[in-house]
């Protein structure tokens, strides 16, 4: 494997999705990165932006068992997980599993559920391994979470506690479509109200398991100089002292940083981290990390613009 052909497996994945998805390219290198370095993606849209179809069309460009959890104010954590169920035929217990034993996992409308069932996903995504009766179960290397949520309905919907957001590498904001996507979403899309079937835009899987182990092992052995590593820490550690942010990034942020920093640097067909890379995935994986002081809240900052202003009063290596 060299970095040639994390390149070429990148651009086939994108090729592939680009069969149902018009647009998102900002979305699609994150899911790629996030796939890299073993990470978990939020993905926010109003309904409709097509956060659903994007998920399960970057799945079914990867050889990955998908499984699809839709979350609901009445989900229970052993729907998530699974439970042990006496078999009375053996008399044993034997464990049913739950749908968080897959690959890539989507967790529609994550905001949907209570916290009792959010926290069920803790353990999944930082150890890749739940535990049930006291037994712990491994996921696997392929295990990843992709979460949706809607940011403009309140009714019936539990904000993500920090803790849970912390857990995600990124999280992306879906924004409209331009003028022009909208006119070849219409086109593509325009003659069925379903959800469309994936198969019949002829998509075949680019890369399977053992590929992509090889490929985060080859985006691991990425350079990170010393300067990178003081640049991402210094960064992180501006978001402590803004007198706009009440509480800022902690440490996992700024390994979260450096992995996907590496990451990038390896779409972009580079063994070496370069600022510039760091700025790239600086925003989705910082602002879901840090909180608005309640001033800067009350004048309508917003937390992008805090961390975009950090990015240009730290002075970046050379």
């Amino acid at each position: 494997m060299e970095l040639d052909d994390i390149r070429t497996i990148s651009e086939g994945l994108k090729t592939e999705v680009r069969r149902t998805i018009v647009g998102q390219e900002g979305a699609l290198d994150l899911m790629l990165v996030s796939l890299l370095c073993k990470g978990h993606l939020l993905l926010e849209g109003v309904p409709g932006t097509g956060k659903t179809l994007l998920v399960r069309s970057f799945s079914k460009a990867l050889n990955l068992k998908f499984g699809r959890i839709q979350f609901t104010p009445d989900l229970m954590p052993g729907d998530v997980l699974g439970t042990n169920l006496f078999n009375f035929q053996t008399n044993e217990f034997s464990l049913t599993k739950g749908p968080i034993f897959t690959d890539l996992l989507l967790a529609d409308e994550i905001n949907r559920t209570p916290p009792k069932t959010q926290s069920a996903l803790l353990e999944a995504m930082s150890e890749r391994s739940v535990t049930i009766d006291g037994t712990s179960h491994d996921l696997g290397a392929g295990f990843l979470v992709i979460a949706t949520q809607n940011p403009i309905e309140q009714q019936g919907t539990y904000p993500l506690p920090e803790a849970q957001l912390d857990r995600f590498m990124f999280k992306h904001v879906l924004e409209y479509p331009s003028e022009a996507e909208e006119r070849s979403i219409v086109a593509m899309h325009g003659h069925q109200t379903s959800m469309p079937k994936l198969d019949e835009f002829g998509m075949k899987g680019i890369a399977d398991l053992d590929k992509l182990e090889e490929m985060r092992a080859l985006v691991a052995k990425i350079r990170l100089s010393p300067d990178i590593t003081n640049y991402i820490v210094s960064v992180v550690r501006a978001t402590r002292e803004h007198p706009a942010l009440q509480f800022g990034g902690s440490p996992r942020s700024a390994t979260m940083l450096a992995a996907a920093s590496r990451a990038y640097a390896a779409l972009q067909g580079r063994d070496y981290v370069i600022p510039d890379d760091v700025k790239f995935v600086a925003i989705p994986g910082l602002h879901h990390r840090v909180v608005l002081a309640p001033s800067a809240e009350i004048e309508g900052i917003r937390t992008n613009n805090v961390i975009r202003e950090i990015l240009e009063q730290t002075a970046a290596p050379r």
